[in-house]
């Protein structure tokens, strides 16, 4: 376990290029969820507050909701109503998975890149 606990701490401090990499690939990432977060809150909240049959009755619903499907864990709350909800669902849906797709590649190859790094496998 210590090195794992000496990894992630190297990659927070960026003590290689690897880790610089790897940090700056996480770091944007959560950026862009965090902004797709909040815009498609913001846009849940107004287009689907005043519909019947919504769940989505105050911005927290909204964000409620939507970090639940970007977590990919869904929620308790209904879906979208509205057509236009509807396709933000969608477009939610797909970027999580293509997130978490791009994730288990960012760190495939850290791993592989680390490996090389400790045991190369053309020794000069």
């Amino acid at each position: 376990m210590a090195g794992l606990k000496g990894e992630i701490w190297d990659v927070m401090r960026a003590a290689s290029a690897t880790h610089h990499h790897l940090r700056s690939r996480l770091m944007a990432v959560m950026q862009a969820t965090i902004v797709v977060d909040i815009s498609a809150s913001i846009a849940f909240f107004f287009l689907e507050r005043n519909m019947p049959n919504t769940g989505i009755h105050s911005l927290w619903d909204a964000f409620y909701w939507t970090t639940s499907q970007l977590l990919t864990i869904s929620s308790t709350m209904p879906n979208p109503v509205t057509t236009t909800g509807e396709i933000i669902c969608l477009i939610l849906d797909i970027y999580a998975i293509t997130v978490v797709s791009t994730l288990a590649g960012m760190f495939s190859a850290f791993f592989y890149r680390r490996g090389e790094e400790r045991d190369p496998l053309h020794k000069k």
